[in-house]
């Protein structure tokens, strides 16, 4: 399933990768404009999720799998070939994100309904770690391609992905869940599950900084190296790259910190670390890069070490009847806040200089910080109103 995932993720960033370089002075977009095209993508994904991984409640995950990553291949594929500007790009990022809402929550349920109960938080944790290794590869793809073959030809390469998860689903062996009480779309039991809420809301506010870095960390980076002439070794490809890949083994270690010490301790404790480190990278955001490397590096561990926690936790929290629907309910959160942080920063972009001011790179860490600072804040409200979480 983590090489299958792999395959399903190599389409996944390939809109902020090509960002900076391609589409924003190809299409003439702002800041916001360009936030909301990579934002399309987790739209359509928030839009489809809560019927989706809800359905895997109902019948096996492996179905809506299969279907969801051949619509991801196809939104990908389209792209290339069709968009032309902001809104067709727009929509047809958002049909990739439709199929990757059938691909990447309800291949999380087809894992753990094959798992047993106890091998449950470090194979979600891994799982869910594998996301940050796909999205580097992603990165690494998307970037070579368009430079050496055109930004289109990355669309057609990375439209390849999805086909990996299509031969693993083969191997899956048929799994039907026991019928789940009540109506399809019925999140009422989840909502009142407050100590899986806790961590759906701490989710949203990670997503909000995950989607937001990702989405500009090759501007960023792009910004620091027409700054600086000794960037040789550091072009944006190599930082975005590492960036992604050190996610993996963050996560894994974040989650293992949660075991010791506690999820709600750990995930409020590296939430605050995220942000104080974001912050210190928009105050130096116009430095030497090897000053600003090691910061990018500690952001590249913060940002994803609460995710595992983030996700094992509610997985565990959430009722067995209604896993697929809190599943639903984590995704949509979790991807209407990553479309807010991409947007979001964009919007601070623009308002503060655009992507070649320091004063607004400031701008847009400050918003990466407040946004991730909202994540403790989920977290005291849920143990709060649930004691024993």
């Amino acid at each position: 399933m983590c090489v299958g995932q792999l395959g399903s993720l190599l389409p996944h960033v390939v809109v902020p990768s090509i960002l900076a370089a391609f589409l924003i002075p190809e299409w003439h977009l702002s800041g916001a404009q360009a936030g909301l095209l990579a934002g399309s993508g987790a739209a359509g994904y928030m839009l489809a999720v809560p019927v989706l991984a809800t359905l895997t409640d109902r019948i096996d995950a492996r179905k809506i799998l299969i279907a969801g990553s051949a619509l991801s291949a196809l939104g990908t594929l389209l792209f290339g070939l069709f968009a032309s500007g902001l809104w067709s790009g727009a929509l047809l990022n958002a049909l990739a994100g439709v199929g990757f809402a059938g691909a990447y929550m309800p291949g999380l349920k087809a894992l753990t309904d094959r798992l047993a109960s106890g091998d449950s938080s470090r194979a979600v944790t891994l799982y869910t770690s594998s996301f940050s290794f796909g999205v580097g590869l992603s990165f690494l793809v998307s970037q070579l391609v368009a430079d050496s073959l055109g930004w289109r030809s990355a669309f057609f390469v990375t439209a390849l992905g999805p086909i990996v998860m299509l031969a693993v689903c083969l191997l899956l062996r048929p799994v039907a869940p026991k019928p789940a009480p009540g109506r399809l779309l019925d999140f009422a039991p989840v909502f009142r599950n407050t100590r899986a809420m806790g961590f759906v809301l701490g989710y949203g506010a990670h997503c909000f900084e995950l989607y937001g870095i990702r989405t500009w960390v090759v501007a960023f980076w792009t910004f620091v190296a027409m700054k600086n002439s000794d960037t040789s070794l550091l072009t944006p490809i190599v930082v975005s790259v590492i960036f992604s890949l050190l996610a993996m083994p963050a996560s894994i270690l974040g989650n293992e910190f949660a075991l010791r010490v506690g999820r709600h301790r750990a995930i409020t404790i590296v939430m605050f670390a995220s942000a104080i480190v974001a912050l210190l990278i928009g105050v130096f955001a116009d430095k030497s890069p090897w000053f600003l490397l090691p910061l990018l590096l500690a952001y590249a561990i913060t940002v994803p070490a609460d995710s595992g926690a983030l996700t094992s936790g509610m997985s565990m929290a959430a009722h067995p009847d209604y896993r697929g629907a809190t599943l639903a309910a984590h995704s949509t959160v979790g991807f209407s806040l990553s479309a807010l942080g991409a947007w979001g920063v964009g919007v601070a972009l623009d308002l503060a200089g655009g992507p070649s001011s320091a004063n607004a790179w400031m701008a847009a860490f400050s918003v990466l910080a407040a946004g991730i600072l909202l994540g403790p804040v989920a977290l005291y409200w849920s143990r709060r109103v649930s004691p024993q979480s």
